[in-house]
């Protein structure tokens, strides 16, 4: 494998490096589980947007720039390391849109990316159900053929940015008679449509970063279908691999983190702790060893499949590895409210969503390691 970056990848660092330079709030904009920070960072994705850098990767007829898969990467690391806002499309841009690409129709990619591109319209996650979380194909919210589409039903819970979003996706049972992974369909839907009611979710920290969705006799078009109808897990499964691959947590999102982790260590820590040296030293050379495998996923011209579940746990606890040798190193001054507080509190939900790693590792165990199911 060639490491070098060539000269118009260079090139478009610097590009990339300068832009950000000139356009990253100086002050972190509100919290995006907030209404008005949800509001800030719609705006900033408007930003990004016009300038062309929401989605770098994507042909410049949606809204990106045509960048290779190694530019996007290069993107991501000057993004995260010049602290840029979070993003709060990323549930449409990395979830929706790469499950688009590869099993929508012309008409869906040039209705739906452009605007996501954009900024303009935001996507929620509409999965999970209550008692279809990680066991998602227990799931029980219908979707019964109507003239000229679909009537929606059921229950949606825990989705991701449904609290302020526009629109959101989501597996439904499309035939009664069904169980488990077939007979699934994958729909759109705006999530202000008849029918549609959203109750956003509190934390404890009374920010709304989610909602439950109840959905009675919701229509939706049969344009807003992906893939073919009772073929939605298989699509669906595109959408999990993106999930717990690359996507949704690139690696520039850690080895940003691990240097500022270095940092603080070399302003706060007690030489003689090399107890506390050596796990600094682990987050940074395991934010690397990430990165190298992102180079080397990228140079495969195939699917990811059931080798994401591996992504998945890696990255999920690197992070909560990373902030809780973060707070180590603050002592007490880790209990006050700080960046460093926050993103520990958010690191613990790695290892639960996009599928908790117990369910990641029996997928490893079946499908990588081919174990007999049930096997510990």
């Amino acid at each position: 494998m060639d490491l070098e970056f060539g000269a118009a990848d260079e090139a478009f660092r610097a590009e990339i490096r300068d832009w950000l330079s000139a356009h990253v709030p100086a002050a972190p904009l509100p919290s995006l589980e907030t209404g008005e920070g949800f509001a800030a960072h719609r705006s900033w994705e408007r930003t990004l947007g016009a300038a062309r850098l929401g989605v770098v990767s994507w042909p410049e007829r949606y809204g990106g720039r045509g960048a290779s898969v190694l530019q996007w990467l290069v993107f991501e690391e000057e993004y995260y390391a010049a602290g840029a806002p979070g993003r709060v499309s990323q549930n449409g841009i990395n979830l929706l849109a790469p499950t688009l690409l590869k099993h929508g129709t012309p008409e869906q990619l040039a209705r739906i990316l452009p605007p996501m591109a954009s900024g303009e319209v935001i996507w929620a996650q509409a999965w999970s159900e209550p008692g279809a979380g990680s066991d998602l194909a227990a799931l029980r919210a219908t979707a019964t053929r109507t003239d000229g589409g679909w009537r929606l039903d059921g229950q949606k819970t825990w989705s991701s940015r449904a609290a302020f979003a526009d629109r959101g996706f989501g597996l439904f049972r499309s035939d009664p008679e069904s169980v488990r992974h077939r007979g699934l369909t994958y729909l759109m839907f705006p999530l202000d449509a008849e029918g549609v009611t959203v109750r956003p979710i509190g934390r404890l920290d009374g920010k709304p970063a989610f909602a439950e969705l109840f959905l009675d006799g919701v229509f939706v078009p049969d344009a807003d279908v992906i893939g073919a109808p009772g073929d939605g897990w298989r699509v669906a499964m595109s959408t999990a691999g993106n999930e717990r691959g690359l996507t949704l947590r690139s690696p520039g999102r850690f080895t940003a983190a691990a240097s500022r982790l270095v940092e603080l260590w070399r302003e706060r820590a007690d030489p003689s702790d090399t107890a506390l040296r050596d796990r600094v030293a682990d987050a940074w050379i395991r934010s690397r060893a990430y990165r190298l495998k992102g180079f080397e996923t990228i140079s495969r011209d195939d699917d990811a499949g059931a080798e994401s579940s591996l992504n998945k746990i890696y990255w999920s606890e690197l992070d909560v590895a990373l902030h809780e040798t973060a707070l180590d190193l603050l002592g007490p001054d880790g209990e006050l409210a700080s960046e460093w507080l926050e993103n520990y509190v958010f690191s613990l939900a790695g290892p639960i969503y996009a599928g908790t790693n117990e369910i990641q590792r029996n997928v490893i165990a079946e499908r990588l390691l081919g174990l007999p199911r049930g096997s510990r």
